[in-house]
C-alpha cells in the first residue's frame, strides 16, 4: 500500500519558496524577503499540524450484496463508517481494492447519503481481503495531507464463472444398460420411508407411531435408497498439464475450472447425483440438489490451482461406473491419452486445453468423446454433445 507523503506537492513548493526568499533575503538585503520567507514557512507547519494533531479512531463495517462473487459478475459493496473526532473532516475516503476486483471505490466524504457505497467486478477467482478503509484529508490552504486507514480488512470470495450449457440428453441405462448406478439418497420425502419392527438400540425419535398403532408392537422409520443417476466430474489439475503458475491467471486453467463448475451445476439441474474430484482424488464437492452443496462446491473451486500428481482413473472412479464422466485436463499427449480409461462410464466426454499429436484419436478409441477447450466454455460443451448426438440432433 503506497503511503502519501505529508506535504502536498503544493505544500512542497511552498517550503522550497520559503527558503528560497530568506537566502535571497541575505543575498540582496531585502528584509520583505524574509518576512515573507517566514510566512511561508510558519504557514506550512501550521498546515502540517492541522492535519495531523487531530486524533481520529472509527469503525468499518462492510456487507456485500453476494455473499460468493462470480468472476464477471457485479456486485454492491456498502460500508458503514463510523468515525470518532471533535470534528467531521472533509476529505476523499477509498476502500482498498485487491487486484481481482475492479470498481470505482472511492469518493468525498463525509457522503450524502450517509454511507459509503460502490460496485465492484469478479475479475479473478480466490480469497482475497478488502480494505482496509482510508481517508485523506487536506488542510484549507492544500499544503498538507493526512492518509489514515480504519478498519479491518474483510475476505471475499471470486468463484468461477458458470456458463450455460446445452442438455446432455444421455441418461443412465445407455451403453446397453450396463451404466445403471444408485446413490444413497436418504430422507428426501416421505414416499422413501418404511416403517420396520424395533430393535434394541434404535433411537426413539425413529419410531412410527402410525404404523406401531396399526401393528400392535413398537416400529421405527425405515429409510429406503432410491435410485438416482450418477455423474463425476474430474478436473486434472496435476502440475505438468499446465503452465506453472504466476502473478497472473492462466487464461486456460481458468477456462477448465470454468467448465468444471458449470458442467457440475448444469449435471445437477438435469437429475444427476455429481461428484467433483481432482486427478489427485481429492473430492471438491458433491452435489446432491442443496443450495449449500452448490456454493461449497465453487468456494473448493475458488481456490483451486495446478499443483501435485494424478492418479489412474479407473482407481479415482471405483468400481461402479457412473452415468455421465467428464474429465478435464490441460496439456495432453497421445501417450497418457492412451491412459485414460473411461471404465465402462455411460457417457465419457474429454476436454482438453491443448491437445498434442495424436491424443483426441488415442483418446476415443477407448469411447471418450473429445473435444478441445478454448476460452468458449459453453461452445466446447456444445461441440462434444454433437459429437455424442449427432450433428443437428442437439436440443434446443
Amino acid at each position: 500500500m503506497r503511503r502519501r507523503r505529508t506535504l502536498t506537492a503544493r505544500g512542497t513548493g511552498a517550503l522550497v519558496a520559503a527558503l528560497g526568499c530568506m537566502i535571497a533575503a541575505n543575498l540582496v538585503g531585502a528584509r520583505i524577503l524574509l518576512y515573507l520567507g517566514l510566512l511561508l514557512a510558519l504557514l506550512t507547519l501550521f498546515s502540517v499540524i492541522a492535519v495531523r494533531v487531530p486524533r481520529r479512531s472509527g469503525t468499518v463495517t462492510r456487507r456485500i450484496s453476494t455473499d460468493l462473487l462470480t468472476v464477471s459478475e457485479a456486485s454492491r459493496v456498502t460500508v458503514r463508517f463510523t468515525l470518532r473526532a471533535l470534528r467531521v473532516p472533509h476529505g476523499l475516503w477509498r476502500d482498498e481494492l485487491p487486484d481481482a476486483v475492479t470498481g470505482d471505490s472511492g469518493g468525498e466524504y463525509p457522503p450524502e447519503t450517509g454511507q459509503l457505497s460502490y460496485l465492484i467486478t469478479g475479475v479473478r477467482r480466490g480469497v482475497w481481503p478488502l480494505g482496509p478503509l482510508m481517508l485523506r484529508t487536506v488542510d484549507p490552504f492544500g499544503l498538507a495531507q493526512r492518509e489514515q486507514s480504519f478498519g479491518d480488512t474483510r475476505s471475499i470470495t471470486v468463484v468461477p464463472e458458470i456458463f450455460t450449457l446445452a442438455p446432455l440428453a444421455v441418461r443412465v441405462g445407455a451403453a446397453g444398460g450396463t451404466a445403471h448406478t444408485s446413490s444413497s439418497r436418504l430422507g428426501q420425502g416421505s414416499d422413501n420411508l418404511s416403517p420396520r419392527g424395533y430393535i434394541p438400540g434404535d433411537s426413539m425419535r425413529r419410531i412410527h407411531w402410525r404404523a406401531t398403532a396399526h401393528r400392535g408392537q413398537l416400529m421405527v422409520r425405515q429409510e429406503e435408497e432410491e435410485s438416482s443417476p450418477d455423474a463425476v466430474v474430474v478436473i486434472d489439475r496435476s502440475g505438468r498439464r499446465w503452465d506453472t503458475p504466476g502473478a497472473h491467471a492462466d487464461p486456460a486453467f481458468e477456462a477448465a475450472v470454468s467448465l468444471c463448475a458449470s458442467t457440475a451445476v448444469h449435471l445437477s439441474s438435469e437429475g444427476y447425483s455429481v461428484d467433483v474430484i481432482d486427478s489427485a482424488g481429492t473430492l471438491l464437492g458433491t452435489l446432491r440438489g442443496h443450495e449449500d452443496d452448490r456454493d461449497g462446491l465453487l468456494v473448493a473451486l475458488a481456490m483451486v490451482a495446478p499443483r501435485g500428481d494424478s492418479r489412474d482413473l479407473a482407481t479415482l472412479i471405483g468400481g461402479t461406473p457412473p452415468g455421465p464422466l467428464v474429465y478435464i485436463t490441460g496439456r495432453l499427449d497421445e501417450e497418457d491419452a492412451a491412459l485414460l480409461r473411461p471404465s465402462g462410464a455411460a457417457a465419457p466426454m474429454l476436454f482438453s486445453t491443448e491437445l498434442l499429436d495424436g491424443a483426441a484419436e488415442a483418446a476415443a478409441q477407448h469411447g471418450w468423446t473429445v473435444a478441445p477447450l478454448g476460452p468458449d466454455v459453453a461452445e466446447a460443451w456444445e461441440d462434444a454433445v454433437s459429437a455424442r448426438i449427432g450433428v443437428g440432433d442437439v436440443p434446443g
